[in-house]
């Protein structure tokens, strides 16, 4: 097992490498970019004042003198912004800078938010990791009792009206989801019960410990309950019919003719085996909820995540951004994907990955 976690962890250096590539190439065929936006902007500006450079950009004109919009920027003005943003080099010597700089976690600084990107990162990543970590854990702690209690009752009504609330809940988008839980109990028209903005209320710094918990419980309970509205119904079929699978063959039937109870039956033999295409599901299902899933949601509740960051970045052409946050969601995301085969063994010791050829 050793040498497959190993084996694992090695692996992940030329995934991450082929991925930024593979992205980086895509955002230079792209049309567009920061240089052809800020000369947008400054193109913009300047047929607005009529003359000259308005604002801080006044002092990026090297050449003085008024500017007719007619003539376009001077070639310095450009060389200056290309240079500004690290544009005046040829791509494959930015590329090999950038994975320089990835090595030792270093992203570089925000084209437009004048802060370095691993600060913008470490401080919005807890909002992140809060409603991905709560949101996934909590579709699961609902989806699989739900889907073995609807395996067990296939056919009978109980099975008939949770699957009609589950295709309803389904149906219904999060971020619609998520406005009528404001409507309803964040004071837009009823209830005046959780707030609206942000995880943490004012002097939060100063509450006690169980005070500072039970704030957070509180700023987290709306989004939370949004996002995993739409989340746990496709869990909860999965866990549904993978138990029904397992149920119908014939080594669980011998275990009943052995006289075996049916609680040792399903949770002793047919759980384990039923559980490994869900435990299998969970990294994917993380990363979504943890980056694009949860992209509107921070949005209505005012919550500054990676989601809204890297969404405001492509936006924006921001691309130490784009890229700094690919790099941590692939990371994230390749780590638990070894972290789902380790919970593979737990659940089934038969299954050894360390014979697996590399």
């Amino acid at each position: 097992m050793l040498r497959y976690i190993l084996n694992r962890l090695l692996l992940i250096v030329p995934t991450l490498l082929g991925i930024l590539l593979l992205n980086f190439i895509i955002i230079q065929a792209a049309p567009g970019g920061p240089v052809e936006k800020l000369v947008g902007e400054l193109k913009g500006m300047s047929s607005a004042t009529g003359s000259g450079f308005a604002g801080g950009s006044a002092d990026m004109a090297s050449s003085g003198g008024p500017y007719r919009g007619s003539q376009g920027l001077p070639p310095e003005l450009i060389e200056r912004i290309e240079k500004m943003y690290g544009f005046d080099k040829p791509a494959s010597e930015r590329f090999i800078l950038m994975v320089k700089n990835y090595a030792t976690f270093e992203f570089g600084d925000s084209y437009y938010k004048d802060r370095s990107v691993t600060e913008l990162i470490i401080e919005r990543l807890p909002v992140s990791i809060s409603l991905g970590l709560w949101s996934t854990l909590l579709a699961y702690v609902i989806s699989i009792p739900l889907g073995i209690r609807k395996a067990i009752k296939h056919g009978e009504p109980f099975d008939v009206w949770t699957s009609s609330a589950i295709i309803v809940g389904y149906a219904i988008p999060s971020f619609l989801f998520a406005i009528l839980l404001i409507v309803l109990f964040a004071g837009g028209s009823y209830w005046n019960v959780f707030p609206l903005r942000g995880l943490t209320s004012d002097g939060w710094e100063n509450m006690s410990l169980i005070g500072k918990a039970l704030d957070y419980l509180w700023h987290i309970t709306l989004p939370t309950i949004a996002i995993v509205i739409g989340s746990f119904a496709p869990l909860t079929m999965l866990t549904k019919n993978s138990f029904l699978d397992e149920i119908s063959k014939q080594y669980v039937q011998t275990a009943r003719a052995k006289g075996l109870s049916e609680n040792r039956v399903l949770y002793g033999h047919v759980f384990r085996n039923a559980m490994l295409i869900v435990i299998a599901g969970f990294p994917a299902a993380f990363i979504s909820l943890f980056f694009t899933g949860v992209l509107l949601i921070e949005y209505i509740f005012s919550l500054d995540g990676l989601g809204l960051l890297g969404f405001e970045a492509v936006i924006n052409r921001d691309y130490p951004i784009v890229f700094g946050t690919l790099f941590i969601f692939t990371l994230i995301g390749l780590l638990l994907k070894l972290v789902s085969d380790l919970t593979y063994v737990l659940v089934d010791p038969r299954i050894d990955f360390s014979r697996r050829d590399y």
